[in-house]
C-alpha cells in the first residue's frame, strides 16, 4: 500500500536531515560552539544562539520518555487507530517526536518509560523517508 499520510516538504535548512533519512541515517544537527545536538533543524542554536551549526550521524538509538495512545485522528492515520506517539531521549541529547513502532496502543499498561528504542524509515516518496522509533526492549 502506498504511503498515505501528509509527506513533509525538506527545505534547504532540512536537506541534510532528509538526506540522510533516505540513505537509513538518522542526521542530527549539532552546534560546533557548545558540541550540543538540537531537534528540531533551526539555523541558531537554542542552547547558545551561535549560528555555526555542523550535522552528524546519530545513533539511531535512545529511550522511550513519554507516550500516549491515539483513539481520533484523520486522513492515513485514522486508518490506523489506536496508535501510539513518543518522544523519544536521543542517545546524543535531545528529544524527538515519534509515532512508536512495537508496541500494543491497546496495552498501554505494558509499554515501559525508559526502554530502549531505535529509528527506522519509511519510504513516503522517492524523495522522502519518515523516521518511526521501535521498542527494542522492555526497558
Amino acid at each position: 500500500m502506498a504511503y498515505d499520510k501528509p509527506i513533509p516538504h525538506p527545505g534547504m535548512h532540512t536537506k541534510p536531515f532528509w538526506e540522510g533519512t533516505k540513505a537509513g541515517k538518522l542526521m542530527l544537527p549539532r552546534c560546533t560552539n557548545c558540541n550540543r545536538v538540537h531537534w528540531y533543524p533551526r539555523l541558531i542554536c537554542p542552547h547558545c544562539h551561535s549560528t555555526e551549526i555542523d550535522w552528524i550521524e546519530g545513533s539511531g538509538e535512545g529511550r522511550l520518555h513519554t507516550f500516549a495512545v491515539q483513539h481520533r485522528a484523520f486522513g492515513g492515520w485514522s486508518r490506523e487507530l489506536p496508535f501510539v506517539t513518543a518522544y523519544i531521549d536521543l542517545n546524543e541529547g535531545d528529544r524527538m517526536l515519534t509515532v512508536l513502532r512495537g508496541v500494543d496502543p491497546n496495552k498501554p499498561e505494558t509499554i515501559k518509560i525508559g526502554s530502549r528504542c531505535k529509528v527506522e524509515f519509511e519510504p513516503a516518496s522517492d524523495d522522502v523517508h519518515i523516521p518511526f522509533w521501535r521498542v527494542v526492549d522492555g526497558g
